[in-house]
């Protein structure tokens, strides 16, 4: 009896203090969230938490096209596409998914208040939404555009009768979130995570995890800590400092892969007088010197890429000449290696009339992206040995991501995900010109603008030849690196640790969701 009174009363305290059943799991999560509206920003951590608890017409696992709330789709003529919804797709509030959500939330992705980062790029080509019949939607784009279902790929599918007027505040709060995903919302603590159920009801294979504890930890060497702890059973994003203990201790199991996501500066463009670039005195400069592409030249020379690989990030990247990562699409094997070369850096500059160089501030965030603060300071020093005193201001990312996005940076920061796989995604979003009633350019903050490049994605987006969009993918990244449109300097590597017992393998990009966590 008394054995027995015991067992209740432990198995109590473990459920009060959080989940302890042996289909339970809990993650440490590095990215923080904007917010549970899926369509606010595009957002690795909103993108994560948006898998929870949404679906896409199309899905993008292993940068292969799946059916997702669409059974099939085709392509009709050049500007026409059918797809067909999968029926018997219940709302978590038990309404029935029906045709009209989804052209609602196609037409809602293009005006959600309050955004910083927009998916609009992933629409910008649909001119129309038709309901051909309850499970027929037929789509009509503005030009030939070869990757609608790829686009479609990122677009959630929201509901209509639980969206309309909702506010961010709404989806954070349960009131909104209503989603035909894997799992729904049991509570969510702004800057702490969300707690999240099994959804019975999911018309998909049912999940392997009961429940999900989702903690945001922005400390690298705090969500090392909870796992050796056994506070938490999944971390992702681990510290390279922390690699080797890591793969070391019996009790845990690392998994790196070679990820998508791209390290960039991005200089900005912008003709204006700007109070973070002045001459040597502090005297702002009546041109912007980075405005010459002999001084982008020489700021991509002057930096020691495998310097920074090496003793920075210590082997957790490869080095980065081009956005996209070898062996992915889009990428040109012909881009040489971006060498490290002071003297001419110096001669660049020399060249281009800043022989005593000048002063610049780059901005980066501090809770953003991996040892990004690390490695911009190492960045401002090999470009003050070539005479540009480079001071770095490190910002919260709410007020940086803001601040940005206007082009009031002389140089700013991004690491671009390539969640798609495949090139044209970047030169959508971070490197044509900017123009957000095309959706074009919507991270593109240092509003670099480059003829070839716009001419370029004009033939990707309407090529439906593999081979002939490839080909000229990777004559845009030749653009790109002539013009230094972008200064790229690594890839990350996807690092995720489990306790013994589990396999981490990657579901989309650098997602992390309970999906890719399975038991051995």
């Amino acid at each position: 009896m008394k054995k027995r009174l015991l067992a209740i009363v432990t198995a109590g305290l473990l459920s009060a203090g959080g989940l302890a059943h042996a289909d339970d799991l809990k993650i440490a999560f590095a990215d923080n969230l904007s917010s549970l509206d899926p369509q606010l920003n595009n957002f690795a951590g909103d993108r994560s938490t948006g898998l929870f608890f949404f679906d896409m017409l199309v899905n993008n696992y292993y940068n292969k096209l799946l059916p997702g709330l669409a059974s099939s789709w085709k392509n009709i003529d050049p500007n026409t596409w059918e797809f067909k919804l999968r029926q018997g797709v219940k709302w978590s509030d038990g309404k029935p998914f029906v045709a009209e959500d989804v052209a609602y939330s196609i037409e809602r992705i293009r005006k959600v208040p309050g955004l910083v980062a927009p998916f609009t790029s992933y629409v910008r080509t649909i001119e129309s939404v038709t309901i051909q019949d309850p499970e027929t939607l037929i789509i009509k784009t503005t030009v030939p555009n070869p990757d609608l279902p790829l686009n479609l790929a990122s677009v959630h599918i929201v509901s209509k009768h639980g969206t309309e007027n909702a506010s961010s505040e709404d989806f954070n709060s349960g009131k909104a979130l209503i989603g035909t995903g894997p799992y729904t919302l049991v509570s969510y603590t702004p800057g702490a995570g969300l707690v999240a159920k099994k959804n019975p009801d999911y018309w998909g294979e049912q999940p392997q995890w009961d429940n999900v504890d989702y903690k945001y930890t922005a400390n690298a060497a705090s969500r090392t800590a909870a796992l050796l702890a056994g506070d938490v059973d999944v971390i992702d994003k681990v510290s390279v400092s922390d690699l080797a203990r890591l793969q070391k201790d019996p009790s845990v199991s690392v998994f790196a892969y070679n990820g998508l996501r791209v390290f960039v500066l991005q200089p900005s463009f912008n003709p204006a007088v700007n109070k973070y670039i002045t001459d040597n005195n502090g005297k702002p400069l009546d041109k912007n010197p980075l405005l010459d592409v002999r001084v982008r030249e020489a700021l991509s020379l002057a930096i020691n890429r495998e310097a920074i690989a090496d003793r920075i990030l210590q082997g957790g990247v490869t080095v980065a000449n081009q956005w996209m990562p070898e062996g992915s699409i889009g990428y040109n094997p012909d881009i040489k290696n971006i060498e490290f070369d002071a003297a001419k850096a110096k001669e660049l500059l020399k060249e281009a009339g800043y022989p005593e160089g000048f002063k610049l501030t780059v901005h980066v965030p501090t809770d953003r992206y991996p040892l990004a603060p690390e490695t911009v300071q190492a960045v401002a020093q090999f470009w003050t040995r070539i005479g540009v005193q480079t001071n770095v201001e490190v910002v919260p990312w709410a007020v940086y991501s803001s601040t940005a996005r206007k082009n009031e940076y002389a140089m700013s920061v991004i690491a671009w995900g390539n969640g798609t796989g495949e090139a044209s995604y970047a030169m959508v979003s971070i490197l044509a010109t900017v123009n957000p009633d095309k959706g074009l350019g919507a991270s593109n903050w240092g509003h670099y603008s480059s003829e070839k490049l716009d001419g370029y994605l004009a033939q990707v987006t309407t090529e439906f030849d593999s081979e002939k969009r490839e080909a000229l993918m990777r004559d845009a990244a030749v653009a790109v690196s002539e013009e230094v449109g972008i200064i790229p300097l690594f890839h990350y590597k996807n690092i995720w640790a489990a306790k013994k017992g589990l396999v981490v393998k990657p579901l989309s990009s650098d997602r992390t969701v309970p999906a890719m966590v399975t038991k051995e």
